[in-house]
């Protein structure tokens, strides 16, 4: 008996799943996640730009013939993006690209896995300090004299404030911002602000040792000095010194034990 022959153009059966095959389920997507996506897709193609008001909501309604709740809940996950930017009573626009709300974006996780695994905060001191000596060497390269004097009005406006803890905290974090503003990088001032408050915690015990301030103020005062003198090997070792002195004078202080399975031992601290 011959096999039947196939009409030509009838549409093709899937395949039957081979014994042992794993095929994953279709995903039902929410309504406000395909909203977000279709508004991502009109930023992307240059239909909606930077700065631009997005259409309102009622308007996103009739669209995509959605409710108020899913367009609402759409906007909220592209602002939390940094897509978009949501004020009171406004329309929501599309968010102006810039180094500072990208890393604010990531900063804010940041602080939540420094809150959950405070174990996290060495590795957050060495990205620093790989971070802010070469930012050092670089400002010391690319100075010029009013970058300098601007740096001088930082340290002078910090000894202002030596007495009182937070104003020199904050005037701390300027002098470090403003240093890496020099270095060129538009992204190294928003990267090394982040990186400080991510540490405030650990910077705040510091800094209510006897003399800390001081100390502090006299590293400052050799990093302007030898930015100031073009020196780039100065420049790095004195902001390498600035930022590591705190183990070698006050020693290593224990961060919050991690959280371990039951039944497990605890994991060996190590100093550096």
């Amino acid at each position: 008996m011959r096999r039947a022959t196939p009409t030509r153009g009838a549409p093709r059966l899937p395949r039957p799943a081979s014994a042992g095959e794993v095929t994953p389920p279709i995903r039902r997507r929410k309504l406000c996640d395909e909203i977000a996506e279709r508004l991502m897709a009109r930023i992307r193609d240059g239909a909606l730009a930077p700065g631009e008001p997005l259409p309102s909501e009622r308007e996103l309604m009739d669209l995509y013939g959605v409710g108020r709740p899913s367009v609402r809940e759409a906007l909220q996950a592209l602002e939390h993006a940094g897509i978009v930017e949501i004020s009171h009573g406004e329309r929501a626009r599309v968010a102006v690209p810039s180094a500072e709300a990208l890393v604010a974006q990531v900063a804010r996780g940041a602080h939540h896995l420094l809150r959950v695994q405070p174990e996290t905060l060495p590795h957050v001191r060495d990205a620093r300090v790989l971070l802010e000596v070469g930012t050092a060497r670089r400002a010391a390269e690319r100075a010029t004299p009013d970058d300098v004097r601007a740096l001088r009005a930082r340290l002078d406006a910090q000894r202002v404030v030596r007495e009182r803890q937070d104003a020199f905290v904050a005037a701390d974090m300027a002098f470090h911002r403003e240093l890496a503003r020099i270095s060129g990088n538009p992204i190294f001032p928003a990267l090394v602000e982040a990186l400080f408050d991510w540490a405030r915690t650990e910077y705040r015990a510091l800094v209510r040792a006897p003399g800390a301030e001081a100390l502090t103020l006299e590293e400052h005062g050799r990093l302007v000095a030898a930015i100031e003198a073009g020196d780039a090997d100065a420049a790095e070792a004195a902001m390498r010194a600035h930022l590591t002195r705190s183990d070698a004078r006050y020693g290593a202080r224990p961060l919050a034990s991690p959280r371990r399975t039951p039944g497990r031992p605890a994991p060996r601290r190590t100093t550096r």
